[in-house]
């Protein structure tokens, strides 16, 4: 069963997440003062436990930043790589959506080479068909 962190200064909003959670059986959730990213699993934290996290993130796709709409918070979280990020105001089912989200990304493990990019033929293309059964689209023929 995955793990949750919830690392919050709100107590009120963290005891919501966290019944919101456990009730949907999706994963262990348990309250932290500081988390540990050596433990598998989905860190939720807010602004204050995310300083206290070792910088650079080791992962910072399995953390969800709950802050407030703040130009600062955000680009702190954006140049750390965080994914996730909502704001406290927020309604509870998002917060628990980007948290789904978050686990989903924790057990599949990364892409890396052509099928990571972002850009080039995309698969099943008729390009990458054409390639796929030994044949090359005609050259306009020019006269000469």
């Amino acid at each position: 069963m995955a793990k949750i962190q919830l690392a919050m200064a709100d107590a009120a909003y963290a005891q919501a997440l966290r019944q919101r959670l456990e009730s949907s059986g999706m994963a262990e959730v348990c309250s932290v003062e500081s988390p540990d990213p050596e433990q598998e699993g989905v860190i939720v934290v807010d602004s204050a436990a995310l300083g206290r996290l070792p910088a650079p993130l080791a992962h910072p796709e399995r953390i969800v930043l709950i802050t407030r709409n703040d130009p600062d918070e955000l680009s702190r979280a954006w140049n750390a790589g965080i994914r996730s990020v909502v704001f406290c105001n927020d309604p509870l089912n998002t917060a628990v959506l980007a948290i789904m989200a978050a686990a989903l990304r924790c057990s599949h493990p990364p892409r890396r080479g052509p099928a990571a990019r972002c850009s080039g033929p995309v698969p099943g293309s008729s390009k990458n068909v054409e390639e796929q059964n030994g044949r090359k689209s005609k050259a306009p023929e020019t006269g000469g």
